[in-house]
């Protein structure tokens, strides 16, 4: 009976371990989903400023127009890389929280197996003292008779 209460106490561990790594993955997918937000709206907003641009374009601009622009979507660019380095990032996180989350639900399972065979176990064991007790009172009983 010890061996169920320290496997119970083992379950109840690994259930805990489980809910917080699905709450840590639950998070990690929500930076992965805001992270991809972040980069389309930086990639809308440099489609937009280059058809804006364009549009400047057919009315002419200055030297100084252009540099500022330049420098305006070279800084945008680097922006954008720097957020699809944040998505990568992110996703990496939220793979390793899924591993994390699977191996613990693997742990907790095992568990739940190991008590259901120590379960079964004893219900074998208890069922053939029962087996036994009943043949011995049947053999004195047959003994008593005689």
């Amino acid at each position: 009976m010890a061996n169920l209460f320290a496997l119970q106490t083992l379950i109840e561990l690994a259930v805990t371990e489980v809910d917080e790594a699905a709450q840590r993955l639950g998070r990690a997918v929500k930076n992965v989903d805001g992270a991809r937000q972040k980069l389309e709206l930086l990639s809308n907003y440099r489609e937009e400023y280059v058809s804006r641009f364009q549009q400047t374009m057919t009315n002419g601009f200055t030297p100084m127009a252009y540099r500022n622009y330049q420098n305006f979507m070279d800084k945008l660019d680097t922006a954008i890389h720097g957020q699809e380095q944040l998505v990568r990032d992110a996703e990496k996180r939220a793979e390793g929280e899924r591993s994390a989350w699977r191996e613990s639900e693997r742990k907790r399972i095992s568990y739940d197996a190991l008590k259901t065979r120590a379960e079964t176990a004893i219900e074998k064991k208890e069922a053939k003292r029962e087996q036994k007790q009943s043949d011995e009172a049947a053999a004195r009983k047959f003994l008593y008779k005689r």
